[in-house]
């Protein structure tokens, strides 16, 4: 993944901008030379056509994505639409990603664990990771490092 192949993302978005689908992209923002399109547009609400307009439009943005993100608290105000964009990420064999509730301590609702490759929390490395493996199969073994003040590699320091 570079700067001239991103990786393309949806995420679950009820027609509006909630403030976990902002979060979620200030994370991915916050990621150092990770390169993505948002391909979901919650702003393209259709004016007429009803129901299965939302439909066509939900599943235009779906197609486009190489994974999808589900966030939580899209599901809880809006689990019916929910389940028709995961059932729609599962027809064309898009990776889903549930994203736990942000600061609740609550748990990922059962149902999107049992239909998601992956469950995370939020954090942006383990978003970028987990993106990079379910729409590009990467391999992701990083280590992370612990800076301990007052030691070093030697042991400790005076």
């Amino acid at each position: 993944m570079s700067e001239s192949d991103p990786i393309n993302v949806f995420a679950t978005h009820a027609f509006e901008e909630s403030y976990d689908y902002l979060r979620l992209f200030e994370f991915l923002e916050g990621v150092d030379r990770f390169y993505y399109i948002n391909v979901s547009r919650p702003e393209n609400i259709p004016g007429s056509g009803g129901l299965q307009a939302i439909k066509d439009e939900l599943i235009e943005q779906i197609k486009a994505a190489e994974a999808v993100f589900v966030l939580s608290s899209v599901y809880e105000d809006k689990p019916d639409l929910v389940k028709f964009m995961m059932d729609v990420a599962e027809a064309n064999d898009i990776n889903m990603i549930a994203i736990r509730p942000f600061g609740s301590g609550a748990d990922t609702p059962p149902e999107m664990l049992e239909r998601c490759q992956e469950n995370i929390g939020w954090n942006d490395r383990e978003m970028a990771d987990a993106l990079r493996r379910q729409a590009r199969g990467e391999d992701t073994a990083r280590w992370e490092v612990l800076d301990f003040p007052g030691f070093d590699a030697d042991g400790p320091t005076d």
